[in-house]
Order: C-alpha cells, then structure tokens, then sequence
C-alpha cells in the first residue's frame, strides 16, 4: 500500500512537472478561489443574524473549494475523469455528513446565543435581575459572564443611587423644617419691631438672638459632619486624659441640666489615658450628655462613667429615661434621626448630635453603640494607648 502511494505521489509530480504552466495557473485560480470564497463568506457572515448558519456556509464552502481543488487536479491531468467523479461524490456526500454534523452540534450555540440575545434585550428595556447564566468555557461563555456582572453592577448602582437620593430628600426635607422654624420666628419678631407693636423690646432682641445662635449652631453641625462623612477632617491628636476630657463637657452642660431638673455624676477610677483630639473627643462627651438631659426625667439623674479594660478607653452614659427602642436602636446614629418625630425646639435639635458623635468616634478608629435598657445607655471605646505614651 505505502508503495502504490508512493507511486501515485511520483506520478501526480511527473504531471504537474509536465505542464508547468498549467500548474501554475491552476495555483492562481485554486488562491483566487479561496480569497473570494474567503472574501463573500465574511461578507454574507456580516448580514447573517444567526451562527448556525454562518457555520454551516463556512463548512460548505470548505467542501465546494475542496471540489474545486479536485476540478484542478483533473485539469492537470492528475486526475482522470472516473478519479474525479469518485472524488466530486464523495466530497458531495461529506458536504451532507458535514452539514447534519453542524446542524446537530450547533444548537446549543444557537440557543445560548437567543438567550444571551433575549437577556440584552431585558437589559436595554431595565429589568435589573436578568441573568444570562451561559455556562460555556469558550469567549460566549466570558460574554455571558461578564453581561451577568455588568447587570449585577448596574443593579448594586441603581440601589446605591436610589438610596443616595432618598437620603438627599430626606436630608432637604429635615433642613428645610429646621431652618423654618428660626426662620419664621426671626421674621415674625423683625415684622413686630418694624411696626412698633412690641411692649418688651428687650425680650423680643432675647429671642431674635435665640433664633440666630439657633441657626448657627445648626450650619455648624452640618459643615461638621460634611467633614467628617467625608474625610476631610483635621484632627489635632495628643495624649489626652478620657477622664478630664469627660469632666470638663459635664461642667459646660451643668446649667443645661439644672435647667431641666436633671442632675450630672461623674464615675471614674483616675487617669483614662488615650491618643486623640481633645475638643473632639469632648464635643462627642457633650452631644451624649446632651442627648441623654433631653430624655431624662425631671428629678433624675445623668451618669457617666469612665474606664478602661485590655481593648482600650470607654465612657458610658446612662440616663433614667425609658431608654431607646429596638427598632430606634438600630437607626440612632443616623443623619436627622430623632427618637421625638414631633421636631420641636423644646425637644430637641436638627438630630446630627449622635451623628457628629459617630463620625468623631470612628474618626479616631473607636466605636459607638447603644446598650438595651433599663434606661437610655451609650456608650464609645477608643483604641488604647501605645504603650509608653503619657
């Protein structure tokens, strides 16, 4: 068998040594036919909507330039006309194997390509959950996967800025209502003094300077806390006393408790030694204290305690009020969140008190948290102090 090869292979090259010329133009028109072929397959490829089809063309198209190769050789005289005729059948009945093979393997191409097709078209019109789910280890299969990722993103931003956007409302909204409230009343107290309807002049300035201060303190509790949510907060860190620090916010609250009939104590063992900012940490002291008068009852008292234990500093504070709520407890922390809905002035402010405190916190790598009741608990640890710090 090797030997009648062998034969064949010298007598195919004796024939096309014969007629040179002919092989050659036989070559040029066998490349031409393969460039055009190649050329209108990528250009029918371009206009044909499914990949079945565009598989199935390239397949006979390798046949047809198969039988056109045979048609060369028969031209050469490699082939004789019965050697030809066996060739052009059986290449014919391989182009009906081969087109049944393509068809039949295809189809799960064809499918996921409908699918992932259908799934674009879910995406276009924003439905958010569509997956395509391919699970092909070829680059359709990488497509899938990336369009499921990319819709998931989509689906993470769409929540992220609906989210963004409810907080912005709400922020407006609670801006808006605390800044009225001054507002109104400055405008009502400037329009009295303006038409001289006033008795007590004294007490009308009194009030008109409570507005303002009231509206600058609110000005500056946002300017603060945009800096703190943001980042872009200073902190004059040192090695401060928690308990001194503690003491000192007590003595400025104490005319605010006496005020509501609230009395103030003070727990501690000696020096709380910590690294941080000492009129921050202090404005946090306040704004719990603060918080903790405005819920205790008449009569009661406010106790704040102040320690340490092998994770770093604490302070606690504690009033005699009913305490927070579950559901409130999870939510305290938050801009313009207030136990009291009812947003009056006579109790309480804008509700960025535990905010501001949270962000200073966690601004110094601490951690704030509220503590089931009896009574109304918060209470803030630091990290510790490095050892040899005074």
């Amino acid at each position: 068998m090797r030997a009648a090869a062998v034969t064949a292979a010298a007598s195919w090259s004796e024939e096309i040594a014969a007629e040179p010329g002919r092989a050659v133009l036989a070559s040029i028109a066998l490349l031409a036919a393969v460039l055009g072929a190649g050329w209108l397959v990528r250009a029918m490829n371009r206009r044909t909507r499914s990949l079945r089809a565009q598989v199935l063309t390239i397949t006979l198209t390798g046949m047809a330039l198969g039988t056109a190769a045979a048609v060369a050789l028969a031209w050469l005289m490699v082939l004789d006309g019965g050697d030809l005729a066996t060739v052009v059948s059986v290449l014919a009945i391989t182009s009906v194997f081969a087109a049944g093979l393509v068809i039949v393997a295809t189809a799960p191409l064809g499918r996921d390509v409908r699918h992932l097709e259908a799934t674009v078209g879910r995406i276009e019109h924003g439905d958010r959950t569509a997956r395509a789910r391919i699970d092909r280890a070829d680059e359709l299969g990488h497509v899938g996967r990336a369009l499921d990722q990319l819709n998931a993103r989509l689906d993470e931003l769409e929540r992220e800025r609906s989210t963004l956007e409810a907080e912005r409302t709400e922020v407006l909204a609670s801006i808006s209502h605390d800044l009225r409230t001054p507002l109104a009343a400055l405008r009502a107290a400037v329009e009295a003094l303006a038409d001289g309807v006033v008795d007590d002049t004294p007490r009308w300035y009194r009030s008109m300077q409570r507005d303002v201060e009231a509206l600058g303190a609110l000005v500056d509790d946002l300017f603060l806390l945009v800096r703190v949510e943001s980042g872009r907060l200073d902190l004059a860190v040192t090695s401060i006393d928690l308990a001194e620090v503690a003491d000192t916010a007590l003595d400025a609250l104490a005319p605010t408790a006496g005020a509501a009939g609230v009395g103030l104590t003070l727990d501690t063992a000696g020096r709380v030694g910590t690294q941080g900012d000492a009129a921050a940490l202090g404005r946090v002291v306040r704004n719990l204290v603060d918080n903790a008068i405005r819920h205790a009852p008449a009569g009661s008292t406010v106790h704040v305690s102040v320690g340490v234990d092998p994770s770093g500093p604490w302070i606690r504070v504690v009033d005699e009020g009913p305490g927070f709520d579950a559901e409130f407890a999870t939510r305290a922390f938050d801009r313009f969140t207030r136990a009291d809905t009812s947003r009056t002035r006579d109790t309480g402010g804008a509700g960025l008190g535990l905010a501001i405190a949270r962000g200073l916190v966690e601004a110094h790598g601490g951690e704030v948290w509220v503590e089931p009741p009896p009574g109304g608990r918060v209470a803030f640890s630091l990290p510790a102090e490095p050892t040899g710090a005074a």
